[in-house]
């Protein structure tokens, strides 16, 4: 498959994974926090019954990058632990796996609070 085929599958599936969380903010009740909480789980559950890695050989980015990439990652994480630790490492592996990722996105909200002025939400 050419660099384009792949880019271009990235994209596609990347769109539609955004296209449908638009839907489900416009059609339903849901809060987006709900439904980044529905992506992060079923990264996990798309990799725990090994779907994940398949989709990512063809869909690269389009993939890994959203949350559902993230919730493979814990799922990856829990795995790999049990595996070494046994049933302790089912709590411990999903943080230490996507330790790095959670660091990036606090000291960027830390950094960005700084250099910001935040408004209170009038309902």
């Amino acid at each position: 498959m050419s660099e384009y085929t792949h880019l271009l599958l990235a994209f596609v599936a990347g769109g539609f994974l955004s296209v449908i969380a638009q839907l489900l903010i416009d059609l339903t009740n849901l809060t987006p926090a709900r439904i980044l909480v529905a992506y992060v789980c079923s990264g996990v559950l798309i990799y725990g019954v090994g779907a994940y890695d398949p989709l990512f050989e063809i869909f690269g980015a389009g993939v890994s990058t959203p949350l559902i990439g993230f919730g493979a990652s814990i799922g990856r994480g829990v795995r790999e632990a049990v595996e070494k630790e046994g049933l302790l490492g089912a709590f411990s592996g999903g943080l230490s796996a996507t330790a790095t990722g959670i660091t990036v996105a606090l000291v960027s909200g830390l950094v960005f609070s700084l250099f910001t002025k935040g408004k209170a939400k009038r309902l």
